[in-house]
This record gives structure tokens, sequence and C-alpha cells, in this order.
């Protein structure tokens, strides 16, 4: 598969995870959250580690990446402040909310503008190898 189609496949199944921690009540909340932190961050080491690097030597590419960068580090200080957050109020809710608003705008930026720039650059070979490599 190649690596944008395997950050789609990921991102679709991330939102429904968004969604169902969003939905999640009582004791629910925490499992799922806990389950949702460990796929956000190793969604977000595969961007960081196989595509961005590659990209980010494009300057077609560059903005979108390094924004990219910056949206993750947005997203793991809300996972942080989550984990001093009782899941029984409000303001996880809140928190959970605002988390998810952000991860879905940055996927569909980078389903928007980035996925135009990598199909642009890179050929189906090296988007298969990256695939691999993630």
């Amino acid at each position: 598969m190649d690596a944008l189609d395997l950050i789609k496949q990921d991102h679709n199944r991330l939102r429904k995870l968004l969604e169902e921690t969003l939905g999640a009540e009582g004791s629910e909340r925490e499992q799922r959250m806990d389950f949702l932190r460990t796929e956000l961050v190793a969604h977000e080491r595969m961007e960081e580690e196989v595509l961005y690097p590659r990209l980010r030597e494009e300057n077609k590419a560059r903005e979108t990446v390094l924004e990219g960068y910056e949206e993750h580090h947005v997203a793991d200080v809300l996972l942080d402040e989550l984990l001093d957050v009782p899941p029984d109020t409000d303001l996880w809710k809140a928190k959970v909310k605002v988390l998810k608003e952000n991860v879905e705008h940055h996927m569909d930026e980078e389903e928007d503008e980035l996925f135009k720039d990598a199909r642009a650059i890179l050929d189906r070979e090296e988007l298969k190898r990256l695939g691999e490599r993630m």
C-alpha cells in the first residue's frame, strides 16, 4: 500500500476513535482515551519519521510539513493535559472535543494539501516504499 493510502486509512480509523472517545460515558472514558492516545501518538510518529522528513526537503511541501509538526505538538499538549483532568467532568469532555476538532482539521488539511503536494513530488514507487516503511 502506498504511504498516502495508508495514512488515509489510518485517518478514517482515528476519526472513528475520536468520535467514540467523545461519546464515551463513565469508566469507559478513561479506557477509550488511553487507546486513543496510543493510536494518535503512533500515527504521529509514523508521519514524523517516514513521510514528513522526505517531504520537508521539497520547497513545495515544506510549509505544510512544518505546520503538521506543530499540529502534532498541539494534539500532544492536549493529550498531556487530559492526563490531569478527571474523566467524569465536563472539562474532560470539552478538552476531548477540542482535541477531536484539532486532529480532524489536521487530517483534513493533510488530505487536501499535503497529499496533493506529495503526489506531485513523489512517484508511485517511492510512495510504495514509504508505505512499506510505515
